[in-house]
């Protein structure tokens, strides 16, 4: 009997861990629920904020992407999420949660055709065609704001502000800190619009309202030598040097090894290195700088000598505050001060050294060439202004996308239910399984609406029977009708009442969760090496091949 016998093929590594076929799609969906879970009641103006722990850090925040980055989430299938809340989150600043529930929920609306025995393939194809229908019908929503005048399209962008921070901590306060972010982006080149212009510089203590807009650039004030306090603290219509030059007394003997014979020789050397920083020191005096910044560090020597001679000084200013200086100032960030001219130098209005909260901060204003901005946060707690700034960070992202986008939408969930009234109206028209698949599709879109509703309290299920009453009414009238959380009715015109979003965000967010539920469901097998990641565990830190220090023999 012994040949009919099959002998035993091993393809993988002892201990290797497999799962495939249809109960491997059903658990991943399952693991992007569970994740989806976790954001979903910080979707709305009224969702919740979370409390995460890593180890002594703790941090406040209903942002999408920065809980699902914190949370550090093992299941490979469930990375997916994090991955295009990250993407969303870096390409237009915005709708993070929404993004990631809307994958979650088309991966729900999956999972019965999946455990019925419907190939995967077919129901990627059909989710495919509904992203396709929803995008083109998107296309022809949107509203064109490129015409208006510029009033119109800067209170347009206001809008858009108040809409991005209606969801945050800075809620109560989005009139005041919407000014401050559209004030900010237009101070910016307008063909560029580089988001890293923009600084935001956090201070402890006294009130969210006393932040206040810098036109140029501020920063906190470096380490600085005995001596700081003998330079002027104010100048109008400055000469800005700016050096990526260190300016300390170098002892040569600590750089090279030095023989001498007599002691004169020694004496000779002090001398030569006396002489060196001094000259350096004169070029820039007899240049005409009057403020001096440099990203490495300025001796105590060089700042009693700066000190003496009526000229402001700062050395180690951080690189994004050296470059956005010169920016606005229009200076040449300078690596010798040999040739130095004052050609190479930059100039603003007014610099001054001002008292803000415990900290004192350099401010560069009215700067001639101006394309940067920086916004001083106050607040109380430590977590409320790091919240804050993500807040405020989302806000400058839509409002830079209406700049070069120049279309946006209704927000509150309008736009979601009219794209699934269409996508119902199209399923009718084709036959087959497509038909449920773009069903399926359409009742996915429906969770944003819903869950804002949700987290707002009120009765979900009344609202959205409201919401699909008014727009299968049809029309420009029943087209925007979203959920409103403050009216007694629970929806209302969200255009009339100016909750508006970029087109872009909701077109991003609809290609990044249909690609994202798409490539999960195409995962059927899962292969993993327990002993692989075991052994990289146990692997000593060195160079590849070579044990450790303490293991060399």
């Amino acid at each position: 009997m012994s040949q009919f016998l099959q002998p035993t093929i091993l393809l993988l590594r002892e201990g290797t861990d497999t799962s495939q076929g249809r109960a491997q799609i059903v658990s991943n969906i399952n693991a992007v629920q569970a994740v989806a879970d976790v954001v979903k009641s910080t979707l709305g103006p009224r969702g919740m904020d979370k409390m995460i722990q890593t180890g002594p850090k703790v941090t406040i925040s209903n942002d999408g992407a920065t809980i699902l980055n914190l949370l550090e989430v093992v299941h490979p299938a469930a990375r997916v999420l994090v991955d295009i809340a990250k993407s969303q989150d870096d390409e237009v600043g915005d709708g993070t949660t929404s993004t990631t529930l809307l994958a979650a929920e088309l991966l729900k609306e999956a999972k019965p055709f999946i455990e019925e025995g419907i190939h995967p393939q077919i129901v990627i194809q059909g989710y495919r065609k509904a992203l396709e229908l929803a995008l083109e019908k998107l296309e022809g929503f949107s509203i064109n704001i490129s015409r208006d005048s510029p009033e119109d399209k800067r209170d347009t962008l206001l809008k858009c502000a108040q809409t991005a921070l209606n969801s945050k901590l800075l809620a109560n306060t989005k009139q005041f800190f919407s000014e401050l972010v559209v004030s900010a982006v237009e101070k910016l080149d307008p063909n560029i619009l580089d988001r890293d212009l923009i600084g935001i510089k956090n201070v402890t203590g006294g009130s969210v309202t006393d932040s206040f807009l810098v036109d140029g650039v501020a920063f906190k004030k470096t380490f600085s030598y005995a001596g700081f306090e003998q330079q002027p603290k104010r100048f109008e219509n400055p000469k800005i040097c700016l050096l990526n030059l260190e300016l300390e007394l170098k002892s040569e003997k600590e750089n090279a090894e030095i023989r001498i014979e007599k002691p004169e020789e020694y004496q000779q050397i002090v001398d030569a290195e006396w002489a060196l920083i001094y000259e350096k020191l004169e070029i820039i005096v007899k240049a005409g700088a009057q403020i001096v910044l440099s990203k490495l560090p300025i001796g105590d020597l060089a700042t009693q000598y700066f000190a003496d001679r009526n000229i402001f000084c700062a050395g180690r200013v951080p690189q994004e505050d050296l470059l956005r200086v010169q920016k606005a100032t229009g200076g040449q960030v300078q690596t010798t001060v040999n040739g130095l001219n004052p050609e190479t130098f930059g100039t603003c209005g007014l610099f001054e050294e001002v008292q803000v909260g415990a900290e004192r901060y350099n401010l560069f204003k009215n700067c001639p060439q101006s394309r940067t901005a920086t916004i001083v946060l106050r607040g109380g707690a430590e977590q409320f202004i790091q919240e804050a700034e993500r807040s405020l960070n989302d806000a400058i992202m839509i409002v830079r996308r209406c700049f070069k986008a120049n279309k946006i939408v209704a927000g509150g969930g309008a736009i979601e239910l009219e794209l699934s009234r269409y996508l119902r109206h199209y399923a009718r028209s084709v036959t087959g399984k497509t038909q449920y698949i773009v069903n399926s599709y359409a009742k996915a879109l429906e969770v944003i609406p819903r869950t804002i509703a949700e987290n707002a309290g009120l009765n979900s299920i009344e609202i959205m029977n409201k919401l699909r009453q008014r727009h299968a009414q049809g029309g420009e009238e029943g087209r925007w009708y979203g959920v409103d959380i403050n009216g007694q009715s629970g929806v209302c015109d969200t255009h009339s009442s100016f909750v508006w979003e970029p087109s872009l965000v909701k077109r991003n967010a609809l290609c990044s969760a249909t690609e994202a539920a798409c490539a999960i469901l195409s995962i059927d097998e899962t292969v993993k090496n327990p002993k692989s990641d075991q052994d990289t565990k146990m692997k000593p830190k060195g160079q590849p091949g070579r044990p450790p220090m303490g293991m060399r023999r």
